[in-house]
């Protein structure tokens, strides 16, 4: 089993997991992921209530084992200022909005 590992950032409200753009193409998933993740560049920074569990699940299926890393901070991540992610429908394909 392939080890697949995930920073978590943390702050005094909420977390999000940080994952590549590819690996949500890769996994078929980036069309389920919601509003309430973020992106930046070639990142995309997933809630963790529904996103990060989307992602988790599609991975165990992929048969990754998943590691978390966590980064805490006490003050508001500046992950809260970034983009809300977003995709696009082009010739039926998904395709993230930069």
């Amino acid at each position: 089993m392939k080890k697949f590992t995930i920073t978590v950032y943390v702050d005094p409200g909420h977390a999000w997991g940080k994952v590549k753009r590819d690996i949500l193409l890769e996994l078929g998933v980036e069309h389920l992921v919601s509003s309430y993740s973020y992106q930046l560049r070639d990142n995309v920074y997933l809630e963790e209530d529904c996103d990060l569990s989307l992602v988790c699940a599609a991975l165990d299926k992929s048969e990754y084992s998943v590691v978390f890393r966590e980064k805490v901070s006490n003050n508001d991540s500046k992950i809260r200022g970034y983009e809300r992610f977003k995709s696009i429908i082009v010739n039926s394909h998904f395709i993230m909005a930069a």
